[in-house]
């Protein structure tokens, strides 16, 4: 094994020294999956319930110290990091029912009955990001264990330290021993094995597009079962007859939560020509309200980037000449700061309208009809999220309809509530998570026959 150090985003400190695994040690941990998985698929739906309660309960407990961590590991701030811990708890409790639900068919037939089953696949490989560490994690675990499954799960190097605390939890609650297991470590190595393990019967991943395809290919290899979950470039379309006010007010926070750092963020603003000027007004007083602070500071609405190296990367979108309309601030000195940015590229096809920034960058253009905004939201390779203002109800219906995004929202910014499903469109991902479905996708669907002939 070799240690690697997590650093503090917002001061540049190391918070914790952690031991990586290799590809022996992520062997023999999906051994030990592989061999609890045999006993929790047998523990009674009830029982099995009743324990995923009881760690929905311990994560519940340890709220503040599960924020605190993410606050210091991801650089989140406080309100923010205290939501992440209680949407844990809220999706293990949600998935707890799901054991005594698991529901199969009768299906009519001839001379005899015909029932299906969902049985568990064994062990689940979940690929965690660095940008939600908490809540994405629980998306995965909580319904792939609601249904019978063993889980490993391994987060980001850089964030590894609430998933280690979950796992801890766990166990506290009466979990069996490596039912879940936390393997930290590089994905060259940790998440590569997971993707080529034989015994690793799915793999759950989120994070960008270019590595989404590396992990479909190496499923495809062994015909394992995928879930991926990649990058955005949401549009946020807003229609002269909205209420501009609101749209102005809230589209800093769509694009801006967690510095920009969330591939559901409406990046791409779309304004129709004659509501342009009042929004930009609107927008810009806005934006510059947007506080970005120490973010365990309670009153901070913008931490930083996680590292040195992403921030390069987001600054490389903004060389000099790019067409910055107004900024908003961030603190000087230690940190992985970067302030609130406006472009507005004159064309679709700019890279500042194509490409995922991953940082608190907002481009907008501005849109003459309908049909346009459709075409110019359609613009773009991803599908993930985005929004609509408008007050027309046909029109709502007419643009949700036409956009081709999972996840859309029509005078909001709503993207992910766990008894929804969510996933994506084109590049942004196969397959869906969360709502009431998701533990079948940890499942396969047996059928057997009985006859009833004498």
């Amino acid at each position: 094994m070799s240690a690697f150090d997590v650093i503090n985003p917002a001061t540049e400190q190391v918070v914790a020294s952690v031991e990586g695994l290799e590809v022996d040690s992520t062997d023999e941990a999906v051994a030990r999956a592989k061999q609890a998985s045999e006993s929790w698929r047998r523990v009674a739906p009830g029982d099995r319930s009743r324990l995923l309660r009881r760690f929905a309960d311990r994560v519940d407990s340890d709220i503040e110290n599960l924020a605190r961590l993410e606050v210091a590991n991801s650089g989140h701030t406080i309100g923010n990091a205290r939501w992440e811990a209680g949407n844990v708890r809220d999706v293990i409790a949600y998935y707890s029912a799901a054991p005594e639900r698991l529901i199969g068919q009768q299906i009519p037939v001839a001379d005899g009955l015909d029932v299906t089953f969902h049985e568990p696949l064994g062990v689940v490989g979940t690929i965690v990001p660095w940008n939600f560490p908490m809540p994405i994690a629980s998306w995965s675990l909580a319904p792939a264990l609601a249904a019978g499954n063993a889980v490993v799960l391994k987060p980001a190097e850089l964030t590894p330290l609430t998933a280690m605390r979950l796992a801890e939890l766990a166990l506290e609650a009466g979990i069996p021993e490596h039912v879940f297991q936390v393997l930290p470590g590089k994905g060259s190595i940790v998440g590569q094995r997971l993707v080529d393990h034989p015994d690793v019967a799915k793999i759950v991943f989120t994070g960008s597009t270019e590595v989404g395809r590396q992990i479909m290919a190496g499923c495809a290899a062994q015909v394992k079962a995928v879930t991926l979950e990649l990058g955005g470039k949401s549009a946020n379309v807003i229609f002269a007859d909205a209420d501009i006010e609101a749209a102005a007010a809230t589209a800093p926070y769509a694009v801006f939560d967690n510095a920009g750092q969330d591939c559901c963020a409406r990046s791409r603003i779309l304004v129709e020509q004659s509501a342009y000027e009042a929004f930009m007004a609107e927008f810009e007083v806005a934006v510059k309200k947007v506080v970005v602070a120490d973010p365990a500071d309670e009153t901070s609405e913008m931490g930083p980037l996680i590292s040195a190296s992403h921030r390069e990367v987001v600054a490389s979108f903004l060389p000099e000449g790019s067409p910055i309309a107004f900024r908003g601030s961030a603190p000087e000195g230690p940190g992985f700061w970067f302030a609130p940015t406006v472009v507005t590229p004159e064309s679709s096809v700019h890279r500042l309208m194509q490409e995922e920034i991953f940082g608190p960058i907002a481009a907008v253009m501005s849109f003459a009809t309908e049909e346009e905004a459709v075409r110019l939201a359609n613009d773009s390779h991803f599908g993930l999220s985005g929004s609509i203002w408008t007050r027309d109800l046909g029109r709502a219906i007419r643009v949700s309809r036409a956009i081709e995004s999972g996840n859309l929202s029509v005078n909001s910014h709503s993207s992910v509530r766990y008894w929804t499903p969510f996933g994506g469109f084109k590049l942004s991902g196969l397959g869906r998570e969360l709502g009431p479905d998701a533990p079948f996708a940890f499942t396969e669907t047996k059928n057997v026959f009985f006859s009833t002939k004498e």
